[in-house]
């Protein structure tokens, strides 16, 4: 088995290894799991950090005494268990206030509880050494179009994420916030659904360069996308703060499988993009390699621990045969055969003028059937060779 190593910053939120494995049909399978088992069980599989909601450690109704003391059981462990805290996040779905959101409900007063409960949530966020503020919507959004005036719940979206940008530089604290689109579930339909949403909604706040993505796996392959493709365009604008990985076989509800269990040739190219980054001499993923999934309800609690490495592991094998590949001569073949890396060369020449390029245009025309029957890319091969790479064949 191969063993992780803390620069590899695999991590963990409490809600996954923790979950009880309750869902709208069945009652829980497992006993609530004690923070103390929880942290020591991360450290003894080699995770990096361990990650929470605010109600994932103390209650929602908690007193300010009740919340200091698991606070300060937390606090005293990760030393214990050589544990980090790189992200929190906070619960605005799981109440019954927020059922209809927590930013953009139609209720003000809901909206500026949310917003003290993420204030309070950010100072404990510092106070941690945390570096990032993962921004989960679940509730924002709704089933019906007429409940919901979509344009106004995005000003009041922005207005909150707007205040709590100003706090975190008033307070002088280092964190960034990470939005995590999601399209459906719970909701019907969920503000900022996608990687392309959450983009478009941060180009328009006040300081858009403390506010980036948490990308999921399942989330994006729950519409039907291309997770690697939406990673790829998050890296390309500067905006990957953080990643969860998990599995998902298709679109239908959020199955947080273990990473890979879904698709998994799309995971093999994912871990090769964050580790070797988009481009030759570009920069790779240096942020948590975090596991938001949940395990199976079937699982006994030895299973939750052998789901939990599974993710590590799975990652680990991955990254090797995307270093295999890398480095395969017949692969580098392929790539300059399909021209791969021509795609790095730009367009445009800086002497191109509009007409020169009209009348290039047409002089091109006659040549252009030899792409019928001609001139293929190649794409097929390479993709198998990924494939032989995957399976170490």
């Amino acid at each position: 088995m191969m063993k992780p190593k803390p620069t590899d910053r695999f991590t963990f939120g409490l809600w996954t290894i923790g979950w009880d494995a309750a869902d709208p049909f069945g009652a829980p399978t497992r006993s609530p799991l004690p923070l103390e088992d929880a942290l020591e069980g991360l450290a003894s599989i080699g995770a990096y950090g361990v990650t929470f909601h605010d109600n994932d450690l103390y209650d929602f109704h908690s007193s300010e005494e009740d919340r200091r003391s698991r606070i300060d059981l937390l606090k005293s462990l990760l030393p214990k268990t050589g544990l980090k805290v790189p992200m929190i996040t906070t619960n605005l779905f799981s109440h019954p206030i927020f059922k209809d959101g927590a930013f953009t409900s139609n209720d003000r007063e809901v909206r500026r509880f949310a917003i003290g409960k993420t204030l309070e949530n950010l100072d404990l966020a510092a106070e941690l050494g945390a570096e990032t503020f993962v921004m989960w919507g679940g509730r924002e959004g709704s089933e019906y179009d007429f409940s919901k005036d979509v344009g106004a719940a995005l000003d009041r979206y922005r207005e909150a994420v707007n205040y709590l940008a100003d706090y975190v530089l008033e307070q002088g604290y280092k964190i960034k916030f990470a939005i995590e689109p999601k399209p459906n579930e719970p909701r019907g339909d969920i503000l900022l659904p996608t990687i392309g949403h959450a983009l478009a909604f941060i180009g328009t706040l006040d300081h858009p360069e403390l506010v980036g993505l948490n990308p999921e796996v399942g989330h994006e392959q729950m519409a039907g996308l291309n997770f690697l493709a939406g990673i790829a365009q998050t890296m390309n604008a500067g905006k990957l703060f953080h990643i969860d990985l998990n599995g998902q076989r298709g679109i239908k509800y959020d199955q947080d499988l273990v990473f890979g269990h879904g698709d998994l040739l799309n995971a093999f190219a994912l871990v090769d993009l964050l580790e070797h980054g988009l481009e030759e001499g570009s920069d790779p993923y240096s942020g948590p390699r975090h596991f938001d999934y949940k395990p199976s309800r079937t699982e006994d609690r030895k299973g939750v621990w052998e789901s939990a490495k599974a993710n590590i592991q799975t990652y680990l094998l991955l990254r090797e045969r995307a270093e295999a590949f890398r480095n395969d001569p017949e692969v580098n073949e392929a790539m300059r055969l399909s021209r791969v890396s021509e795609l790095r060369t730009r367009s445009l020449s800086e002497n191109d003028s509009f007409q020169g390029l009209k009348s290039e245009y047409r002089s091109g025309i006659s040549s252009a059937s030899r792409y019928f029957d001609g001139k293929g890319f190649g794409f097929v091969q390479l993709n198998q060779l990924a494939l032989q790479h995957l399976l170490k064949a």
